[in-house]
């Protein structure tokens, strides 16, 4: 109970949800909770569906550390930078007005400090190639974080929907 005050579903959960509420990102919904030591520190699994791209879901992993360890590590509003991600087609894909540019755009992103440090999920898409391109990492206002996990959806053979028409 304690930890869940302090831990990241409280502190980070409230952020979040103002950002998502904000932005218009996509809503993250916990799928798994493993516990990893007596200390009290979980790796939370979540299930993100891309708000502009029907048809695919997320898999987020990330460290959710106890209370023990804050008070043990003296670090209590912020969670480590890594985590996980892996991204498949569960659906017709169906693509709406993505952003074509090559930083892509923020499908999702939720705080892991109390204020500066946020968890994002970025969606670039790779034309020459015809797949989507999901990237996670961490974002702080100095001292970026190099902690990053990549995974694809091929579009290339299947059967696409695209909204706006396919890019040329």
């Amino acid at each position: 109970m304690l930890q869940g005050l302090i831990g990241r579903k409280l502190i980070g959960g409230a952020l979040a949800a103002c950002v998502v509420l904000g932005a218009g990102t996509a809503v993250a919904d916990e799928v798994g909770k493993v516990g990893v030591d007596w200390l009290g520190n979980d790796i939370i699994v979540e299930a993100i569906k891309d708000p502009k791209v029907e048809g695919v879901t997320c898999h987020v992993s990330y460290f959710d550390r106890g209370i023990i360890d804050r008070l043990h590590k003296g670090n209590w509003f912020e969670d480590p930078s890594d985590s996980s991600i892996s991204c498949r087609q569960t659906g017709p894909i169906t693509i709406g007005d993505i952003d074509m540019g090559e930083g892509g755009e923020e499908v999702f992103k939720q705080g892991i400090s109390l204020i500066w440090k946020k968890q994002v999920v970025n969606r670039i898409y790779d034309k020459a190639n015809e797949t989507l391109i999901y990237l996670s990492h961490s974002r702080q206002v100095q001292n970026g974080s190099a902690k990053m996990s990549v995974t694809t959806v091929p579009l290339y053979g299947q059967n696409v929907v695209w909204t706006n028409g396919k890019p040329k």
